[in-house]
C-alpha cells in the first residue's frame, strides 16, 4: 500500500507562492512515479497576515504543525514590517518550538551554472554545511539598557551546553558516514570539519573541540579536521573542493552558507532544511521574498524544488529525491541564467521542465 505524507505548506510572501507552486508540481510528479501520496494543507503565515491581523504564529498553529510529516516553506518577509518581527515571530518560533536543531545546507554547483570563482566546476563545489540551529546568539540571551543615551549598553550572549553540541555533532558524524565523499564514491575518505574560532572564543570552542574529539573516537571511518571560520571563508573561494561535510555554530553557519550560496550560482538554486531528526522538519529555498519580482512569473524556482528533494530524502524517499536532483541537473544547462528575469524561461517553464524530466 502506498504511503501517504501529510505536508504543511507555508507559501508566505512575495514570490514565495510562485516558487512553491512549481515545487509542488515537481513533488507530485515524483510521487506519481515512485508511488507514494502527498496531502498538503496550506497555512496563511507571513507578512501579509501580520499586516492584516497583527498575528505572527499562534501556539495553536504551532501545535498543529507537529502533526505533519514535514513542512515546506516559500518565503516570509515584508518591507513594511520592522526587521525582527517576522523572523522571531514566525521563523524562529517554528525552529525553536519544533526543536529543529539542525540546519542542513548542501552546496552544489549544478552543470552549466555560472560561479564567480574562476576555474571551478560542479566537481569542485560539492559539499555540505551542517549548522547548529537553535543555540548561539540566536537563543536571545541578552538585552539593552540606557537606550538612546550616550551610555547605552547592548549585550547578546553566545550560549551552548554539552547536550546541544553533542546532538548536533552526532547528526554530523552520521550524515558524513552516509553522504561523505567516500560513501558516495567521490573520494577516498569521509571527512567532517569543525568550523570555529577557538583562538578567541576560547570557552565556547573548548566545549565544541572536546566534544568533537571525544565523539570522533566513536566514528573511526570519519576523518576529522578543524578550521577557523575566517580561514574557512578564504578556502570557500580559493579551494572549495577541499570540503566534504562541515559542522559549525549557528552564527558562523549563517554567514558561511550565504557565501556558499553565491559560489553555487546564487540564491535561486540554494535550498536548505531545518531538521528535527525525531520530529517535524521544515524545508525551504534560501532566498527571500524578492518583492520586485512578485507576480511576474520570472523568479527561479529551483531552490524550492531542491528543498523538496531534501524533504523527500529526509522522509527516506531516496529514489524520488535522486530523481528530482537529476532532473534539476538536466534542466540547468537549458537555462540562460539562474537570475530572476534572465533565465530565458518563466518560473512556470522551469517547473514544467523539471517535472517533465521526472
Amino acid at each position: 500500500m502506498a504511503r501517504t505524507y501529510r505536508i504543511a505548506v507555508i507559501p508566505g510572501d512575495g514570490t514565495g507562492p510562485e516558487v512553491i507552486r512549481e515545487a509542488l508540481k515537481v513533488l507530485l510528479a515524483a510521487a506519481k512515479k515512485y508511488v507514494f501520496n502527498v496531502e498538503t494543507t496550506s497555512y496563511d503565515l507571513g507578512g501579509m497576515r501580520y499586516l492584516k491581523t497583527g498575528e505572527t504564529i499562534s501556539d495553536e498553529t504551532l501545535n498543529e504543525l507537529r502533526g505533519y510529516d514535514s513542512i515546506l516553506l516559500g518565503a516570509i518577509g515584508h518591507t513594511d514590517i520592522k526587521p525582527g518581527i517576522l523572523e522571531k515571530g514566525v521563523l524562529l518560533k517554528i525552529r525553536f518550538g519544533l526543536d529543529q536543531y539542525i540546519n542542513l545546507r548542501p552546496v552544489r554547483l549544478y552543470p552549466c551554472v555560472k560561479t564567480p570563482i574562476a576555474g571551478k566546476s560542479s566537481e569542485d563545489i560539492y559539499y555540505t554545511v551542517i549548522r547548529e540551529n537553535v543555540g548561539d546568539m540566536y537563543a536571545g540571551i541578552g538585552g539593552a539598557v540606557m537606550i538612546g543615551t550616550p551610555h547605552e549598553v547592548a549585550e547578546q550572549t553566545m550560549i551552548y551546553n554539552r547536550f546541544m553540541v553533542d546532538r548536533c555533532l552526532k547528526y554530523a558524524f552520521e550524515y558524513t558516514l552516509k553522504y561523505g565523499k567516500k560513501a558516495t564514491g567521490r573520494g577516498d575518505k569521509n571527512t567532517l570539519a569543525l568550523i570555529g574560532k577557538s583562538n578567541v572564543l576560547t570557552h565556547v570552542f573548548d566545549l565544541w573541540n572536546r566534544a568533537f574529539e571525544e565523539m570522533g573516537r566513536m566514528y573511526p571511518d570519519v576523518t576529522r579536521e578543524y578550521y577557523h571560520v575566517d580561514a574557512t571563508v578564504l578556502y570557500q573561494v580559493w579551494k572549495p573542493e577541499m570540503f566534504d561535510v562541515v559542522v559549525t555554530t549557528n552564527l558562523f553557519g549563517d554567514i558561511i552558507t550565504d557565501l556558499a550560496a553565491i559560489t553555487q550560482g546564487g540564491l535561486g538554486v540554494a535550498a536548505g532544511g531545518n531538521i528535527n531528526p525525531d520530529g517535524v522538519s521544515m524545508f525551504e529555498p534560501i532566498g527571500g521574498t524578492a518583492p520586485f519580482w512578485t507576480g511576474k512569473n520570472a523568479i527561479n524556482p529551483l531552490a524550492a524544488i531542491g528543498a523538496c528533494a531534501l524533504m523527500l530524502r529526509h522522509l527516506r524517499e531516496d529514489k524520488a529525491a535522486d530523481a528530482i536532483e537529476k532532473a534539476i541537473s538536466e534542466t540547468t544547462p537549458t537555462m540562460r541564467s539562474m537570475d530572476a528575469g534572465e533565465m530565458g524561461m518563466s518560473c512556470t517553464d522551469v517547473g514544467d521542465a523539471v517535472a517533465g524530466r521526472i
